[in-house]
C-alpha cells in the first residue's frame, strides 16, 4: 500500500527563485480641468499629445474651454479622442489629474480618494490647510517642477526658463518702444546708432536665453553672477564675446547707470539676492526697463513689487518695472507645447510599467517629483517649510 504525498515529485525538487516581474501594460484615465488660477493660460496636453495617448488605449476627459487660452479648441481635443465635459467636477474625478497650477482646496474636494495629482507645487503660495486637504483625500501628488531626470536637471523648469529668458528680451523691446512707458529706443544695433545696453543678473538658463536673444538683436550685454563656473559655461555656450562679472556693487552701479534694460534672473535657495539697491535704480536712465523674472522668489531689485498679467508694469524713479511671476503663461501655446512634450513620455511610460504604483518603483525621476504618497508627506523641502514630519518615499514603496 503506497503512502499518499500532497506534493508531486517535481514540486519536491529545488525551484528557481521567482523574481518580481513588472505588471502588464495598464490603461490610464486622465483628467484635464480648466485652469482657474488668475492669469494661467497654459494646458498640460496638446491635442497631438492627446491623440498619441488615446491611440495607446488611454481615456482622457477635458473640461470644456481648457485649451482656449492656448488656442486649442474643444473640437481639436474631441477629434483627437478626448471626451469634452462641461461638468466642472468630471475631469477631477479621473484617476490621474493633470494641472499646470496646483488645484484649490475646493478643487481637491472634487477629487476621488487616492487620486494621482500631477501639477506644479508653487510652495511659496501654499499653506498647511492645503496639505491637510491632500492628506484627507490620500492623494498621491507629484510636483512637475521637482521632477529631476537622469541628467540631474529639472526638464520642465529648464524648458519654462528658456521661454522666460527669451520672452524677457521681447517684453523689454516692446516696453522700450512704447509711447507712454519707454524711451522710444529700438532694442538692437543699427548702423550709426549706439547699440542698446542690457544688464542681466544670473548666468543660469534664464540668463543664458536672455543673453542669447539680446545678442541676436545686436545689443551690448553684461552678465553678473557670483558663480564663476556658470559665467564660464555661459561664455562657452554663447559663442560670442560677452562682458561677465561677479556681483560687485561698484561694477553693478556703473553698468546700471548706462543700461537701457536690466533683467533679474537669479533665484537663490530661499530668496533671490537683491543685486540692485534702491539707490542704483534711482540712478538709472529715465525710461529704462526692469524685467524681474525672479520676482516669485522676492526679486533681484530692491524696488520690485509683484505685478500681474492684467497690470504688468509700474514706474518708480522714472524706471518701468515689469514684475509678473509667470512670464511663460504670456506665451501659452509655446509653453503648453513644451510642457506637453515632457509630460507625454512620462504618461506613456507609466502605462508601460503597469500603472503609477509600479512606475514609481522603477522611475527615480517620478520619486524626485513626489511630495505626497497616499496622503503621506514625502518631500523634505516641503516638510521643512511647514515644519511637518515626513517619510522617505524609498521606504514607502518597497
Amino acid at each position: 500500500m503506497s503512502s499518499f504525498s500532497p506534493f508531486s515529485k517535481e514540486e519536491l525538487f529545488p525551484q528557481e527563485e521567482m523574481l518580481e516581474i513588472r505588471k502588464q501594460k495598464g490603461e490610464l484615465f486622465i483628467g484635464l480641468p480648466k485652469e482657474s488660477y488668475l492669469g494661467e493660460k497654459r494646458v498640460c496636453l496638446t491635442p497631438d499629445a492627446v491623440a498619441a495617448l488615446c491611440s495607446h488605449g488611454h481615456r482622457i476627459v477635458i473640461e470644456t474651454g481648457a485649451g482656449d487660452h492656448a488656442n486649442y479648441s474643444d473640437r481639436s481635443y474631441s477629434e483627437a479622442g478626448a471626451k469634452i465635459s462641461s461638468d466642472v467636477e468630471e475631469a477631477f474625478k479621473c484617476s490621474i489629474v493633470l494641472k499646470v497650477a496646483p488645484p484649490t482646496e475646493k478643487e481637491i474636494e472634487y477629487m476621488n480618494p487616492k487620486t494621482i495629482l500631477i501639477s506644479s507645487l508653487q510652495l511659496k503660495t501654499q499653506n498647511k490647510s492645503y496639505l491637510k486637504s491632500l492628506t484627507n483625500k490620500q492623494i498621491t501628488a507629484v510636483a512637475f517642477d521637482y521632477i529631476k531626470d537622469e541628467n540631474e536637471t529639472y526638464p520642465i523648469v529648464k524648458s519654462l526658463s528658456e521661454i522666460a529668458g527669451t520672452a524677457s528680451i521681447m517684453i523689454a523691446a516692446e516696453l522700450m518702444s512704447g509711447t507712454n512707458l519707454g524711451n522710444g529706443l529700438l532694442l538692437g544695433n543699427i548702423g550709426g546708432v549706439p547699440p542698446s545696453s542690457i544688464v542681466i543678473f544670473g548666468a543660469g538658463t534664464v540668463g543664458e536665453y536672455a543673453a542669447r536673444a539680446a545678442i541676436g538683436l545686436g545689443a551690448r550685454v553684461k552678465v553678473f553672477d557670483n558663480s564663476i563656473s556658470k559665467l564660464r559655461k555661459l561664455q562657452h555656450a554663447l559663442h560670442a564675446p560677452i562682458y561677465t562679472s561677479t556681483l560687485q556693487p561698484k561694477s553693478i552701479a556703473k553698468a546700471l547707470m548706462r543700461a537701457d534694460v536690466a533683467i533679474g534672473a537669479i533665484r537663490g535657495k530661499n530668496r533671490s539676492p537683491i543685486c540692485a539697491t534702491k539707490e542704483m535704480v534711482e540712478n538709472m536712465k529715465d525710461g529704462a526697463i526692469i524685467i524681474d523674472v525672479s520676482i516669485d522668489r522676492g526679486g533681484c531689485f530692491e524696488t520690485s513689487n509683484l505685478t500681474t498679467h492684467k497690470t504688468p508694469t509700474f514706474t518708480k524713479y522714472g524706471v518701468t518695472h515689469y514684475c509678473v511671476p509667470n512670464i511663460p503663461a504670456r506665451y501659452a501655446r509655446t509653453a503648453s507645447l513644451s510642457i506637453s512634450n515632457i509630460f507625454t513620455p512620462y504618461l506613456l511610460n507609466i502605462a508601460e510599467e503597469g500603472g503609477f504604483e509600479n512606475a514609481v518603483r522603477f522611475d527615480k525621476s517620478l520619486r524626485n517629483g513626489m511630495y505626497f504618497y497616499h496622503g503621506i508627506l514625502t518631500n523634505k523641502t516641503v516638510a521643512d517649510w511647514f515644519d511637518l514630519p515626513f517619510r522617505d518615499i524609498n521606504l514607502l514603496i518597497l
